[in-house]
């Protein structure tokens, strides 16, 4: 099974991987932020939409005990998606953007 290391790498690997590819409308631009020490992992969109600022979380994942919460995904095949294909256990995602009642209907973890 994989270490927290391991997990931290997943998740920076998923979101600099959609950064790559960008952002379809607009003047905007992918930025990853990464905050190991408290485990936050964000791809923020930035930039403007004619004179509008765009400001906004695409990703936003947090490592907590040994789990990837989910707290929003803007993506079109979706995070969870990729932690699969890297082999990561369904009970090791928490689908947090979900009420705390309504996880337990996943197939992933509750909590």
């Amino acid at each position: 099974m994989a270490g927290l290391e391991q997990y931290r790498e997943y998740i920076e690997d998923i979101i600099n991987w959609r950064a790559g590819i960008g952002y379809a409308h607009g003047n905007l631009a992918m930025k990853p932020v990464f905050d190991r020490n408290h485990d936050q992992y964000l791809l923020m969109v930035i930039g403007y939409e004619g004179r509008k600022q765009v400001h906004f979380a695409l990703i936003d994942v947090e490592l907590r005990d040994g789990k990837f919460w989910i707290h929003y995904d803007g993506t079109e095949a979706g995070v969870a998606t990729y932690l699969l294909e890297k082999g990561v256990p369904r009970e090791h995602i928490v689908l947090a953007f979900k009420s705390p009642e309504m996880r337990k209907y996943t197939e992933f973890a509750a909590a």
